[in-house]
């Protein structure tokens, strides 16, 4: 087998959730380019059916279903739909919100929220479409998007912070759960991408600590995911890889002082 056979995805059904974002729909291209049928889960149909559009005029297979990944009963009907179009074999866990609210300020209703969407949509979409992944004849993949935030806590984004350490916690507990059914489960821990969720927080003073911070002092470019995304996706290329947190960080994770 040549090496770039390894990563075809032709025949590999995908779903995305949190498809619509900046770094989710990188990771729809990616998975798209690569030849799998993809099925995008957001909340903005505009941006969905957009950007299925854009897949199809380059030749890929996709699909929009318009969820709230915080209400149970549209993960069960999106689940129902890929389930009647052959079943998932990748699901991506991209869904994600942000606050730069000071610990004495947030409101319990703003902390619940920051924690359902970043952690209990992870939850409720592995519980809800491992079913249909564990007859996989060829295995199956769950990647979810963590951060960098979930080791020591960054400044400003303390419920964040602990939402995406549980994400971590979780990944290497279903790994374990999910191995003797064929799913793997990995997460993937980025540093610092300009996304549509963190805009506000990246100010011109916090851009240049996170800087001196970062070995490859920038910030990431979207498109430097797609090799992880991809590698982690493809069966034959990391078929003996589950519980797995890879950073994606220019190496923010490795520094101290």
């Amino acid at each position: 087998m040549s090496p770039i056979d390894m990563f075809q995805l032709k025949g590999q059904r995908a779903v995305i959730i949190g498809g619509t974002g900046v770094l989710g729909g990188q990771f729809t291209r990616c998975l798209s380019g690569a030849g799998a049928q993809v099925t995008i889960l957001g909340r903005s149909a505009e941006r969905g059916n957009a950007l299925v559009e854009e897949l199809r005029l380059a030749g890929g297979d996709a699909n929009f279903i318009e969820v709230d990944v915080k209400e149970r009963k549209d993960l069960v009907m999106a689940a129902q739909i890929t389930q009647s179009q052959g079943g998932t074999d990748i699901l991506i866990n991209a869904a994600g919100v942000n606050s730069r609210t000071p610990f004495f300020d947030m409101a319990d209703e703003e902390f619940n929220n920051l924690l359902d969407v970043n952690l209990g949509a992870v939850f409720r979409a592995c519980q809800i479409f491992a079913p249909q992944m564990s007859d996989r004849t060829a295995g199956a993949s769950i990647i979810n998007i963590s951060s960098a935030s979930s080791g020591p806590p960054l400044s400003n984004v303390f419920a964040y912070a602990a939402a995406k350490a549980g994400v971590n916690n979780l990944t290497q507990f279903l790994a374990r759960e999910f191995a003797p059914v064929g799913i793997r489960v990995n997460a993937i821990v980025p540093g610092f991408f300009p996304a549509e969720q963190n805009r506000a927080l990246l100010t011109k003073e916090r851009v240049e600590n996170i800087i001196r911070h970062t070995p490859m002092r920038r910030l990431g470019d979207t498109h430097e995911i797609n090799g992880t995304i991809l590698w982690l996706a493809a069966q034959k290329a990391s078929g003996f890889v589950t519980g797995a947190l890879i950073p994606v960080d220019g190496g923010f994770l490795s520094m101290t002082i």
